[in-house]
C-alpha cells in the first residue's frame, strides 16, 4: 500500500513504472527482429501504433498488453511478472 500512497495523483505514462514497461517492450521486439511496422502489422493496427506506445504517446493497456506480448512469441504472465519485480524494486529503493 505504501507504493499507492507515493504515487499520488501521477498518471502511470509518466513514472518510472511505465519506462520499465516501455523498455522491456522495445527489447522484447527487438529481439523478436522486428520493426515497429512489422509489429503493427501482425497486431493488425496502424503503422504508427507500436511507434506511440514505445515513445510514450499512447498507453499501453492490459488487453494490448496481452496481445503484443503473444504477437512477440512471449509469455504475457511471465513478462508480466518480471515487470512486477522490476517495480517493487523501484518502490523499495524509492522509500530507503
Amino acid at each position: 500500500m505504501k507504493y499507492l500512497q507515493n504515487a499520488g495523483m501521477k498518471k502511470s505514462i509518466h513514472t518510472p513504472e511505465y519506462a520499465f514497461v516501455l523498455k522491456k517492450l522495445v527489447k522484447m521486439r527487438k529481439e523478436a527482429n522486428l520493426t515497429n511496422r512489422q509489429l503493427a502489422k501482425k497486431l493488425n493496427r496502424e503503422n504508427s501504433f507500436v511507434w506511440r506506445i514505445e515513445h510514450g504517446e499512447r498507453r499501453l493497456d492490459i488487453v494490448e498488453f496481452f496481445w503484443v506480448c503473444e504477437a512477440l512469441g512471449q509469455k504475457p504472465d511471465i513478462i508480466y511478472s518480471e515487470l512486477v519485480s522490476l517495480f517493487k524494486q523501484q518502490n523499495k529503493s524509492s522509500s530507503d
